[in-house]
């Protein structure tokens, strides 16, 4: 958040040391975490690693075995789930298939004291606002899965919720349908500024969606930031291995902010790590330079080129740094420059690796 100390915010959604436990599994391990009014956070992560058990905890559908969740001020840790203020939207859709879409639409307005006029007026707003007007009188077997996901989220919004859940909201549609969808969701998402959280293992779609990210691990945070900081300064090893495409070479602190790897020895930021010291080199491919190399630059090597991949608008190239060809560093270069330098396998290079770009952690990491 951009306000000062003095005015900041009240965080909208505020969880506190929060453990699950399944038995003798921990499936939460104490999640602190705090959302503000309008955001939209994703949590990401692999399989098992507890994003779907935190969402389900919001909104008391698995009540947290210690630690609190307060929403707007107040405490909601032990209410049940219709006395929470959310909506919820499930990759599976959950619609009721002997009802029409505008029923469906309804549902959630038809149990409060409202006019079935108003109903009916916000059912109409509703299918409009989510681009399915005429769609009312349809049930969801007659839609596709993208219209389907999109009534799903008119449901969940219907009683104008202060807090919006997707679990995994587009998992189940196809890659077109879900890049078109996602921005639609965002879109919507902006227009009525409602606070969202939405569980994803789709690390493109956090990228594209979210304010911010909190990446988790095995039960527990691992960093929370902006997309483009968890892509640009992942904070932990397992982060930068997760979220795109990250090279990781073994090497040795070597004095103050230099590192060795293999003959090579690199000029970057090392913070406190002692002489000696087992570490791991960590660079994005398409931060490794080909092209426009200053005289005098730091970290400049010749590398032989191993192996080219056309991956369409871009090349994967792999760099040996090394004779021995152990150490490779693949890089991501534009098929322009492939074109105009006339960039060819075989062929041996200079190569730059900017230090702002290279993030280094201590111990080995092995790369999946």
């Amino acid at each position: 958040m951009t306000a000062d100390a003095n005015s900041a915010p009240e965080p909208y959604l505020r969880i506190v040391g929060l453990t699950k436990e399944f038995g003798e599994f921990t499936a939460l391990r104490d999640i602190s975490l705090q959302i503000y009014e309008g955001e939209f956070v994703c949590f990401l992560g692999p399989s098992g690693c507890g994003k779907t058990t935190l969402l389900r905890a919001i909104a008391g559908l698995d009540i947290q075995t210690s630690g609190a969740v307060e929403q707007n001020g107040q405490d909601i840790s032990a209410l049940p789930p219709y006395e929470r203020d959310f909506g919820i939207v499930f990759q599976s859709y959950a619609l009721f298939p002997n009802l029409t879409v505008a029923k469906n639409v309804a549902y959630g307005l038809e149990n409060r004291k409202i006019s079935r006029q108003d109903v009916l007026g916000r059912v109409a707003e509703l299918l409009q606002l989510v681009g399915l007007p005429d769609q009312g009188d349809k049930y969801p077997r007659q839609l596709s899965g993208g219209q389907q996901q999109r009534i799903a989220l008119a449901r969940a919004i219907a009683t104008s919720p202060g807090l919006l859940l997707l679990d995994e909201p587009l998992s189940a549609l196809d890659a077109k349908v879900r890049v078109h969808l996602r921005h639609e969701v965002k879109q919507l998402q902006r227009r009525l500024g409602i606070t969202t959280v939405m569980v994803t293992h789709d690390q493109e779609e956090a990228l594209t969606m979210a304010d911010r990210i909190v990446v988790m691990n095995q039960g527990v945070i691992e960093q929370i930031g902006t997309p483009e900081d968890i892509y640009r300064q992942p904070s932990t090893s397992f982060v930068a291995d997760f979220i795109g495409t990250m090279n990781f070479i073994p090497g040795t602190a070597a004095g103050p902010n230099k590192v060795r790897c293999g003959a090579n020895l690199l000029t970057c930021e090392t913070g406190d790590l002692q002489d000696g010291q087992a570490v791991t080199f960590a660079v994005r491919p398409e931060d490794i330079v080909l092209q426009d190399i200053q005289e005098g630059a730091e970290n400049v090597f010749t590398a032989r080129i191993e192996e080219l991949e056309f991956l369409g608008s871009f090349v994967r190239a792999d760099l040996a740094l090394d004779t021995q060809g152990e150490q490779v560093l693949r890089a991501d270069l534009s098929i322009n420059l492939v074109r105009r330098l006339n960039i060819a396998q075989g062929d041996e290079r200079p190569v730059n690796i900017p230090k702002e770009r290279i993030r280094i952690y201590p111990g080995t990491v092995s790369q999946n």
